[in-house]
């Protein structure tokens, strides 16, 4: 909030107020709370005194002090509508919202009151209204469109033979074209909606649905699509931490057709560390039932930790996926995974994005064909640029690096992409 005026109760001062005045309308607040500071106490029932310092313990940094010294102002004048106007500004910034309405209604209905200045006030009582209530609603989404090319569609090993276990007295069997390594072109559309709504000031529920597309040039039998669907409640804590549960469902579609429904839940504990800061802890849960493969049904339980800075997060994570059924065990594994993705800006519109991880699976039991247990180390790495176009429309290109370590060939490959999207955000 803009502040009222500038001037101390009285239309003289000395010096030492004035040079205290002077710094504070220069944007130096600190300076000018450093100048009065020592005299605090030999001048605490001074209303000029208190009002300068009051303006500039609050815009360096010192609520509490500030809301003191405004008290003192007021208790000496109760009309000082600007003391009055800066403590409610002050309540507001040490996250009282409450008691910074109270203060500003008793400005609003001051009848000496400037109508620019009464109607100023009158929107800040509404949005504290607003927030009071928990922020009302809002909707917000995306669409993504990109295009490039994929040197591994199907990330299969580029190997033409390989020696299976089971009938290595046969010699080495020739690969099938859908389990070789496929380069192709592709076009991709995302898109995705969110909305969130206030059941009290602590509490919100939330919904998204999220939706991709992928189609590969001459090959369909590798297209992609997902429909994600998430629903849930936030709560804030008395100390702003965050806890949250929601539900979430995912349908896979590959190649035309229905290949695997997820469902499952999350709960999420969100530290906040300020500057935009935040340590975070999740568990999770979700049933994979894959069509036509009932083997390969399975319980997934992960946990995982992440903090997020002003320009990066990095997280790790790990768990477990049981198969439903002893014959698919050989399915089965542990998991665990590490990651940092950094966004730093480079331009006024321009931030250099990238990213890496590392995830480790090590399967349950000996696969049937290859007599041993699977072992695969992964690594994914990630560049590209962030260009804003406007407010809301930016474009990525974008370079992407995978390699699957497998001590089974059919499981050994790498695979890199290169594309360049356009992205609309409202």
């Amino acid at each position: 909030m803009a502040l009222i005026a500038a001037h101390p109760a009285h239309a003289e001062m000395d010096d030492l107020v004035g040079q205290a005045l002077q710094l504070q309308n220069t944007g130096q607040s600190d300076a000018a709370y450093r100048t009065l500071k020592p005299q605090l106490e030999a001048r605490s029932s001074d209303p000029d005194f208190n009002y300068i310092f009051g303006l500039a313990a609050a815009d360096s940094g010192h609520k509490a002090e500030a809301i003191l010294a405004f008290q003192r102002v007021l208790a000496a004048n109760p009309e000082h509508t600007q003391a009055r106007a800066e403590l409610a500004r002050v309540y507001a910034m040490a996250g009282d919202i409450d008691t910074a309405r109270e203060q500003f209604d008793t400005v609003v209905n001051d009848p000496s009151l400037p109508d620019p200045v009464r109607q100023r006030f009158d929107r800040i009582v509404r949005d504290y209204d607003k927030q009071i209530t928990g922020g009302g609603s809002s909707v917000s989404g995306f669409v993504d469109v990109s295009g490039g090319y994929d040197s591994n569609i199907n990330a299969a090993t580029d190997h033409d033979t390989i020696v299976i276990p089971l009938f290595a007295a046969f010699g080495p069997g020739t690969l099938g074209t859908g389990a070789r390594e496929q380069g192709k072109a592709f076009h991709e559309v995302l898109g995705g909606l969110s909305g969130v709504t206030a059941v009290s000031r602590q509490t919100r529920l939330f919904a998204s649905m999220l939706g991709n597309w992928r189609e590969n040039y001459d090959s369909s039998a590798f297209d992609q699509a997902a429909v994600t669907g998430t629903a849930g409640v936030g709560h804030t804590l008395a100390n702003r931490d965050v806890l949250s549960l929601s539900v979430q469902a995912q349908q896979f579609w590959l190649g035309g057709d229905s290949y695997r429904l997820s469902l499952g839940g999350i709960g999420q504990y969100t530290k906040r560390l300020g500057n935009g800061e935040a340590l975070s802890f999740s568990a999770e849960y979700f049933r994979l039932n894959f069509d036509g493969d009932p083997l390969r049904d399975a319980d997934r339980y992960g946990v995982g930790a992440s903090y997020a800075g002003r320009t990066f997060i990095a997280s790790i994570s790990g768990g477990h996926e049981e198969t439903r059924r002893d014959a698919g065990d050989h399915l089965s594994f542990d998991f665990a995974r590490v990651n940092l993705g950094i966004e730093q800006p480079v331009a006024s519109k321009l931030a250099l994005v990238a990213g890496i991880a590392g995830e480790v699976r090590r399967y349950d039991r000996a696969d049937p064909l290859f007599l041993a247990r699977r072992k695969d180390e992964q690594l994914d790495v990630s560049l590209g640029l962030k260009a804003l176009l406007s407010d809301d429309i930016y474009v990525r290109p974008r370079l992407t690096y995978s390699r699957n370590w497998s001590n089974f060939a059919l499981n050994d490959y790498d695979r890199m992409t290169a594309s360049m999207a356009v992205r609309y955000e409202f």
